[in-house]
């Protein structure tokens, strides 16, 4: 017996679902076979991409017989390995069920498809969707965030056009494997390149830079290395790389260290050189320092001048009054649909004791529009405090999800919620306690997590198949709390979660359970 790896192939209706079958065991005299019945197949992945001249006709007069014009593939893994086998096919739309990034390279391979029209994905680079729109792609995602790597991100790289025609990009740290994947996708798409600078020195790092460049044609290119590197090796080392990719017109260029330039160089500087420097740097540094104390002070007086308003509508509202809507449900909360006045978007009210938290709360029909949109709806680096798109204001799913930025010099928006981190915060038991209500339900909520985490999406789930789901969720997000809050959690508790950054990798989350 041999454990081989098989691709499951299921057929419903005009859809093909392609899946790994994993660890399956065949009896050693059926290794080259390949089962077909009436709604599903099975071959061996070597199969499939040894026998492509028998595979790509089979799969086109299955297409046509069953009017197929759908794909639904496990993993970006068994899509890039299969695609290309329905390039003269009527499929018109291709689903990602995992939850990943779609690469660039995956969708230059989407593009040579001859009727493809859909892609629905979980998450993609914000250059990529532009790049298929260009191509009368329609995309369709199920994540709040436009997924971005480190590379693009610091180099702000988050189109096409920016990325076709950037002359300059720096290489900040050393470099992760999304990063490399994603300086490939630039060398695919780039077409000015100039100047390749990197504050760090690492030898796999610039190995990998040069050794692509050179793979994707580019010419005078200069590499600029910004690191204190005073080893001799090291500069021994950066000659002999430098030799080696001349006739390729790439040269390496070492900006030298500050140790070097003092000991050597600093002597032919003049003294009033050294003082007009000097005082430029400490008037940037004061002038930086002012401008960012007038950008917070201007945001708390802007956020100040919508809650004054939000506060005398609330004043003048009648709270005995209930009203039914036309679909049968009760506001009893008037206080909030007395604000609709100012924005229809506005579906609930959050405060947390001993911090600035005490907004309405909005919704949008994604999670982007309210990251730089404010409570009036106007253009606001501050944005506003919001309710994931998933959630329902009217009847509670298993996890209400808000998030707000982490405004944490001016303390609007969710800058204060890094308090839940001190002891003396979190011990105080007024503070456990977060109201957040709906225009339907008064409610009241129990912390019972806080912690911070690497950016992920795994606490970002809304709706649970089964207890059993639930109640891991519930397991996962207490036993990374900084806290023993000692509060019961269990599948039929409607959970809330309040997520802001701390950093670009980071993130802040509390998580409380409904108490009344």
């Amino acid at each position: 017996m041999t454990i081989v790896k098989k691709i499951l192939v299921l057929i419903q209706k005009n859809t093909l679902y392609f899946s790994y079958k994993r660890n399956q065991t065949v009896r050693e005299d059926l290794m080259n076979t390949n089962i077909i019945s009436d709604s599903e197949l099975i071959f061996s992945d070597d199969y499939l991409e040894d026998n492509k001249k028998i595979v790509i006709p089979f799969f086109k007069e299955l297409i046509n017989m069953n009017e197929v014009d759908t794909l639904v593939f496990q993993n970006l893994k068994i899509a890039s390995s299969l695609l290309s086998l329905f390039k003269n096919t009527a499929i018109s739309k291709i689903r990602l069920k995992k939850e990943e990034a779609v690469s660039y390279t995956f969708c230059e391979e989407l593009i040579t498809l001859k009727n493809i029209k859909e892609l629905d994905c979980y998450m993609i680079a914000n250059f990529i969707l532009e790049f298929l729109d260009n191509h009368h792609i329609k995309v369709t995602t199920h994540s709040d965030v436009l997924y971005i790597s480190n590379f693009m991100r610091q180099n702000k790289l988050d189109n096409y056009s920016t990325i076709y025609y950037q002359k300059q990009i720096q290489i900040y740290q050393k470099m992760t494997e999304e990063d490399r994947k994603d300086f490939i996708s630039f060398l695919k798409i780039n077409r000015y390149l100039k100047v390749i600078t990197c504050l760090e020195f690492d030898r796999t790092d610039l190995e990998f830079i040069l050794e692509n460049v050179k793979n994707y044609h580019f010419k005078n290119i200069l590499i600029e290395l910004k690191s204190n590197i005073t080893n001799q090796e090291d500069i021994e080392y950066l000659k002999k790389l430098n030799k080696k990719y001349q006739k390729n017109k790439l040269v390496l260029n070492l900006v030298y260290s500050k140790e070097y330039l003092e000991q050597n160089l600093m002597k032919q500087v003049c003294l009033n050189t050294l003082k007009l420097c000097s005082f430029i740097i400490v008037f940037f540094i004061l002038g930086s320092i002012g401008y960012i104390f007038i950008q917070n002070y201007n945001a708390m007086q802007e956020v100040s001048s919508i809650q004054e308003e939000v506060a005398t509508i609330i004043e003048n509202n009648d709270p005995s009054e209930e009203i039914e809507t036309d679909d049968g449900y009760i506001i009893k909360n008037t206080y909030i649909s007395s604000l609709l006045q100012i924005n229809p978007d506005i579906i609930g009210y959050l405060k947390v004791n001993n911090t600035n938290i005490d907004y309405p709360v909005v919704t949008a029909s994604d999670n982007r529009y309210y990251l730089k949109k404010n409570l009036y709806q106007q253009d606001d680096q501050n944005g506003w405090i919001f309710m994931d798109f998933r959630n329902s204001d009217k009847i509670l799913n298993d996890n209400t999800i808000i998030y707000g930025h982490n405004m944490y010099y001016s303390g609007v928006m969710f800058g204060t919620l890094h308090r839940a981190l001190n002891a003396s915060w979190y011990t105080n038991e007024e503070n456990q306690i977060i109201e957040f209500d709906t225009m339907y339900e008064s409610m009241r909520w129990q912390i019972y997590s806080i912690y911070t985490i690497p950016k992920t999406n795994d606490y970002l789930q809304v709706s649970f198949p089964t207890d059993e789901e639930k109640q891991a969720f519930i397991d996962m997000t207490t036993n990374r709390s900084i806290h023993n809050f000692e509060v019961s959690v269990t599948p039929d508790d409607y959970i809330l979660t309040l997520s802001t950054c701390t950093d670009s990798n980071e993130r802040l989350v509390v998580h409380a359970k409904r108490i009344s």
